[in-house]
């Protein structure tokens, strides 16, 4: 795949993650009845859902930034991964299958997002152990 494609696949998929989470995470921090009316059935406490809210706009920002900050980028990535997962299995749980469907179409999009992110990103080991 030329580097060309590789960035427009990464760079369209940063965008839409970083809408989807911007939305999520000002939900979050908005009181928006939908967002939260969901995330209290789902048994979360108050305080977390606002500290989610900020954490999510804070991964959007660094995920946003062209060329930089690339290991905190491979933690924005996690965090990402690591909700999409929670909110998957606590929709199964509490309410049903089909209610999943936000998030498995939120993996996909961010799975694909981030193997373009290594493609572009290449890590380069470096023995510091032998000098």
């Amino acid at each position: 795949m030329k580097t060309k494609t590789v960035k427009t696949i990464y760079w369209i998929g940063a965008v839409l993650t970083a809408t989807w989470f911007a939305a999520s995470g000002l939900g979050e921090l908005t009181n928006n009845p939908f967002v939260w009316g969901i995330t209290v059935k789902l048994g979360y406490p108050p305080h977390f859902i606002y500290i989610l809210g900020v954490a999510k706009l804070a991964g959007v920002a660094v995920l946003l930034v062209p060329n930089k900050l690339l290991r905190l980028k491979e933690w924005v990535f996690a965090g990402i991964f690591f909700d999409i997962i929670f909110a998957f299995l606590s929709k199964l749980a509490v309410l049903n299958f089909a209610a999943t469907a936000d998030a498995i179409v939120a993996f996909t999009m961010v799975t694909v997002t981030y193997i373009m992110f290594r493609k572009l990103y290449q890590v380069v080991y470096v023995n510091t152990a032998a000098k």
